[in-house]
């Protein structure tokens, strides 16, 4: 369905008589059969040309000679044909100058199976041999790998992601010239990094990954010194992964993954089977704790299912009623109470009945 709506949009944009093709990833997934959502187009038309012929569907950013376009509800983003003239801090080009020739727009990209094409019609154009490497299941650089490399050093990880997902080899001219320009990763943005490192830990493949990571010392030029320990771990968890590198004081997290990576950290010093601190932390923090240091989960999550019960709310007993029962206005002692509740009923010391509580609290406060 999306293949059938991009080359009707390839067609549209050469009855205005421009050439336009599908480019990069998408078909190269396409031939090794995996399926894509993400649709690349180029073409020899300018931005401001797109604009004319897409006239109520381009949306307003246009960065680096792209346009993103919603034809037939899909998003896609169209390059015009460039040469990329200068680059700053080894990773953005600030100067293009567009051209009107397809080989000379690919020549310019990072790897021979990204190079693939598509025309209108559905037909594969391979200018640079990318299908060979492909059928090779091998990552090769556009020309020499140290200057591909030099110019974006964010190749480096692209290369190493490709290896991992595709489970492809990197060839000799990519892995030489790894090691000639990985120190350039140092001058990589920490978003950048944790986006291509990311991809990388959650693939399925996910070890071979790491191995080459380890294998060329990006581990040091990245600052993730505990890499080595993630193979030691059972966890493929990405959230355990980055908890076991401990590096929030550089690569950045959201709220949310910080506080993970803060309690898995803490269950790992602790008893995972323990009741209290499964309840406290829960089954997921537990399993991946577990799994770092190679603890049985089944026997983690039977322990948990056991719990009677999961958190406060399962408490058979409302504020309402705790209040009504000790004839007290609400105040700071009903926290103080469910905590007591929590942990009486975890530890199997008090059934989790409405009657039992009511007589539990009266007695007891």
């Amino acid at each position: 369905m999306m293949l059938e709506e991009a080359l009707k949009l390839l067609k549209k944009i050469t009855e205005h008589s421009y050439d336009a093709y599908i480019v990069g990833g998408f078909v190269r997934d396409y031939i090794l059969g995996i399926e894509s959502n993400d649709i690349d187009i180029n073409t020899n038309a300018t931005p401001k040309q797109i604009r004319e012929i897409f006239t109520d569907s381009c949306l307003p950013s246009e960065d680096y000679g792209s346009v993103t376009v919603m034809y037939k509800r899909i998003r896609f983003e169209i390059t015009t044909f460039r040469k990329e003239l200068t680059y700053v801090n080894n990773r953005k080009p600030v100067e293009i100058e567009y051209i009107n020739n397809l080989y000379e727009d690919l020549i310019r990209r990072d790897f021979t199976i990204n190079t693939l094409c598509m025309n209108k019609d559905g037909k594969i154009i391979d200018m640079l041999d990318g299908r060979k490497d492909l059928d090779a299941r091998i990552v090769n650089t556009v020309g020499d790998a140290t200057a591909k490399f030099s110019e974006d050093a964010l190749r480096i990880l692209r290369a190493v992601r490709f290896a991992t997902i595709l489970d492809f080899k990197l060839s000799d001219e990519v892995r030489k010239g790894i090691k000639n320009t990985k120190e350039l990763l140092h001058n990589l943005s920490y978003f950048r990094k944790k986006e291509e490192l990311d991809k990388i830990f959650t693939s399925p493949n996910y070890k071979n990954g790491i191995k080459l990571l380890l294998e060329f010392g990006l581990d040091k030029e990245l600052e993730i010194p505990n890499l080595k320990k993630v193979l030691d771990s059972n966890t493929s968890s990405l959230i355990g992964i980055w908890s076991i590198l401990n590096v929030t004081d550089k690569y950045p997290f959201n709220k949310n993954e910080l506080e993970l990576i803060e309690d898995i950290n803490l269950a790992m010093t602790l008893d995972n089977l323990d009741p209290m601190n499964l309840y406290r932390y829960g089954l997921y923090v537990n399993s991946v704790a577990g799994e770092i240091k190679n603890e049985d989960i089944k026997v983690i999550t039977e322990k948990y299912a056991k719990l009677a019960i999961k958190g406060k709310r399962d408490i058979d007993i409302d504020s309402q009623t705790i209040m009504k029962e000790l004839n007290k206005a609400p105040g700071k002692y009903l926290k103080e109470i469910y905590e007591d509740l929590e942990e009486k009923i975890i530890k199997g010391e008090l059934v989790n009945n409405k009657e039992e509580i009511c007589k539990y609290i009266k007695e007891r406060y």
